[in-house]
């Protein structure tokens, strides 16, 4: 009697370790099975629709992975769920190269239209990007230049920061390069006047405001 209960048992337990292996192989598959859909369904988002959500995307596929790799050790024994993980890690860290190429072309063009309606703002509407060149300045509108520029920059002094004075100097000092060729083309003196005028008011100016942005940035770095 005793033996044939021992040998109940031994097969009870073998019955229930081998469901336990089942179902603990079950629940791996279904982990990984979400884990590749997951990565299926996000590839196939467009670019924009990535970059709005790409930190949840990210948080997403690092909930999806670390479910789908709980039970490694069985996994490795199980070449075909292997085989699936490898591909939906390998498909994701494709996309991802491709979306943060996107992304930082998209930084690019973000900044470089940021700065040209920066300058815009300074220069007037018939600011041309022209390699600081400014060839489109002549003898005509050389004052309408120099007054835009400083009556932009006085209306908005308090909230320029550091680069954009210095961006601020360096389109100034443009305009003055350019002002010696203009000079030259017959820039008459009554505007020449009001243009010395102009570059006295900005002078001092500038000096005070960029100290006064580089005390504040100063102040604020203290405080982080």
């Amino acid at each position: 009697m005793k033996t044939i209960n021992f040998t109940i048992v031994l097969c009870l337990t073998a019955l229930l370790f081998t469901s336990c292996k089942d179902e603990t192989m079950s629940k791996a598959k279904q982990n990984i099975d979400e884990y590749t859909s997951y990565v299926d369904s996000v590839s196939d988002l467009n670019g924009t629709e990535a970059n709005l959500n790409w930190k949840e995307i990210e948080n997403g596929y690092s909930n999806h992975k670390s479910m789908a790799m709980l039970n490694l050790n069985n996994i490795k024994k199980n070449e075909a769920l292997k085989i699936d993980i490898d591909k939906a890690t390998s498909k994701f860290e494709a996309y991802k190269v491709q979306i943060e190429e996107e992304m930082q072309q998209q930084k690019i063009q973000d900044l470089r239209i940021q700065k040209d309606n920066f300058r815009m703002s300074l220069l007037g509407k018939n600011y041309i990007n022209d390699d600081m060149k400014f060839e489109w300045i002549n003898k005509n509108n050389i004052l309408s230049v120099y007054q835009n520029f400083v009556d932009t920059t006085e209306a908005n002094k308090d909230n320029y920061s550091r680069e954009d004075w210095d961006e601020i100097k360096l389109l100034y000092e443009a305009i003055d390069t350019r002002k010696n060729t203009v000079e030259k083309e017959g820039l008459s003196s009554s505007d020449n006047r009001k243009i010395a005028g102009l570059k006295l008011k900005f002078a001092p100016m500038y000096t005070l405001n960029r100290m006064g942005a580089k005390s504040e940035e100063n102040a604020n770095s203290k405080k982080n």
